[in-house]
């Protein structure tokens, strides 16, 4: 078994809106992403991004930040990247389809909206839809979380190391065990690197595994 690493608080969110997200049911959170105009990019958005899958999924996946195509769509993970997502979780027995807990899978960004051109999330953005991330982490529940993404480790675990480095060890969000891998966006674009994330997921399965025992 990989060694456990040691936990690591996530980033503070000094967001006004913390404290009144983190008492939201399901509809009272979507309504708020839905309406958020906390940063910027609530100009140039063509849709909010909230997440899609079972409620009470035993898995959950926290991507980066919606592209061009997730913003017309308001769906996380569509286009290439999001079939590549797709097939991963397909090779393991998931779906984000509809199907009972321990299969459906909840997937959801860092961010809700598109930043302008696919830029990086800014330091500002993210502080202002971590409370959203996290509220819906406490609503699912999961058993595992897989952190694809430099941003979505940054907004998880706090830490802001080479995915390499951080790679192949188990993390600990509030008791809740952390798989980090590459974003399937870079995977599409250093193929080589696929054999890596399959490693991660394996070991996401065997955390997972191991929880339901």
């Amino acid at each position: 078994a990989a060694p456990a690493a040691a936990a690591v608080p996530p980033p503070s969110a000094p967001s006004p809106q913390a404290a009144g997200v983190a008492a939201m049911d399901w509809p009272a959170l979507r309504e708020a992403v839905a309406g958020c105009q906390a940063c910027a990019l609530c100009e140039s958005r063509r849709n909010t991004v909230f997440g899609v899958g079972h409620p009470s999924a035993e898995w959950m996946i926290v991507g980066e930040a919606p592209g061009e195509q997730e913003d017309k769509q308001g769906e996380p993970f569509v286009g290439a990247a999001g079939q590549l997502l797709d097939a991963m979780l397909q090779a393991v027995g998931l779906t984000r389809s509809e199907a009972d807990a321990a299969h459906q899978v909840f997937i959801a960004n860092t961010l809700k909206c598109r930043p302008p051109r696919n830029r990086n999330p800014q330091p500002e953005e993210l502080a202002q839809c971590a409370p959203f991330l996290h509220r819906q982490i406490a609503l699912v529940r999961p058993k595992v979380l897989l952190a694809m993404g430099r941003f979505a480790i940054q907004q998880l675990l706090g830490r802001d190391e080479p995915i390499g480095r951080l790679r192949g060890q188990v993390h600990d969000y509030h008791g809740t065990p952390v798989i980090v891998t590459y974003h399937p966006a870079y995977l599409l674009r250093q193929p080589t690197e696929k054999a890596k994330a399959w490693e991660d997921l394996c070991l996401a399965v065997s955390v997972y595994r191991q929880r339901q025992g």
